[in-house]
């Protein structure tokens, strides 16, 4: 396993990705006297840090700390990445092979950077989680110590300075640890945990049950819909998430139901926003033209549905929020069939768990055993 280096009480931390996210953890870490370079594939954004301290994009409200040193448009080069004590990854999961396939090589393998991944989603093409393609891209070393940061975390409060708390997870628990020494502050708590997989699952599966809340509620139904969905979507995340090897209990926490309830009661959640606008009767490709920012639940839907076929686990929400999004059924059609459903147990997690790929490639017996 390469070493890493724990974060010195004043860290230099790049920020790969001047979106929503990025942009407001970048503003978190400079605000905790951290020395943070925010990276941005939009040379005019790069410019607008640098010379007003404003997104041109994102939180375009908010004054950022001075101290953020934006670069780009062109990926940073070794000399760079070598002065970093951590790599944060706020790019969109779809960007994100590519973007690892081209840092990778730069990074020295005997004193690496500790990886912080933010970025919520899987790939569409391949149904890969990002531990996945951090293992086909970095090996599966890095993989084992990569860290994730979760949960119930709006950037908007964030940079607000309001209370939030996360769920940070690494099958490495000092790794863990390390990321929440650098995160937590009195207004941003830190709870480790070392289920990367069921964590990750949340995060990408929570944006396609938000597009399903708000499909509910731009057709009019109200809060009993709102809790059956939420709750519903609880029960299938958790049957997915056991059948990847995740322990049930992950769904539980910050990165579990915390943000799956956050994502799927806000306006401010863009994938909710896209299913509130489908609900209401507008074109997928007319909203996803006007959103002004990347809704993940969008593409995860599609790889969401691959795995749900493959693992033969009962997840209709989702398989309708799939029709909807791919296969032109309307929101209204949609919402017969799910209500058509012949009825179930309430509880009921596979007594398997099927896939072992994931674990085989990481190097791990369960996810659950890993340390």
């Amino acid at each position: 396993m390469p070493p890493s280096r724990p974060p010195s009480p004043i860290s230099r931390v790049l920020v790969l990705g001047a979106g929503n996210f990025g942009s407001c953890l970048a503003d978190h870490l400079a605000d905790s006297e951290h020395k943070v370079f925010l990276w941005a594939r939009d040379a005019a954004q790069v410019e607008m840090m640098n010379v007003e301290h404003k997104n041109s994009k994102y939180l375009k409200d908010h004054v950022f700390p001075a101290s953020i040193q934006a670069i780009g448009p062109e990926l940073p080069n070794e000399d760079v990445l070598h002065q970093m004590d951590v790599i944060l990854f706020a790019v969109p999961t779809q960007a994100l092979r590519t973007t690892l396939q081209s840092i990778h090589s730069k990074l020295r393998r005997d004193d690496s950077p500790l990886l912080i991944f933010v970025n919520k989603g899987i790939e569409s093409e391949t149904q890969a989680l990002t531990l996945e393609i951090i293992a086909d891209t970095c090996g599966p070393d890095i993989a084992r110590i990569a860290t994730f940061l979760s949960g119930p975390s709006f950037a908007k409060e964030i940079v607000r300075r309001q209370p939030t708390s996360v769920s940070v997870v690494s099958f490495s628990q000092e790794h863990a640890e390390r990321a929440t020494n650098l995160f937590h502050q009195p207004w941003f708590r830190c709870y480790t945990g070392q289920d990367p997989i069921g964590v990750e699952l949340a995060g990408a599966l929570k944006n396609v049950y938000a597009i399903a809340a708000g499909m509910a509620d731009g057709m009019g139904f109200e809060n009993n819909t709102r809790a059956a969905i939420v709750t519903r979507a609880l029960a299938e995340m958790t049957r997915i998430g056991v059948a990847y090897g995740a322990s049930p209990l992950t769904f539980l926490t910050l990165a579990g139901v915390g943000d799956l309830m956050l994502t799927c009661s806000s306006p401010t959640s863009r994938n909710y926003t896209v299913g509130h606008r489908l609900g209401k009767g507008e074109r997928l490709e007319h909203v996803l033209e006007t959103l002004g920012s990347v809704a993940e639940g969008v593409t995860t839907a599609k790889g969401a549905q691959k795995i749900i076929e493959d693992l033969r686990v009962p997840a209709p929400l989702a398989t309708g929020v799939y029709k909807v999004l791919y296969e032109g059924k309307t929101v209204e059609a949609a919402a017969q069939w799910l209500m058509a459903q012949p009825p179930v147990a309430e509880l009921e997690l596979p007594v398997e768990a099927p896939v072992k790929a994931i674990l085989r490639k990481l190097g791990v017996p369960d996810a659950r055993e890993a340390k």
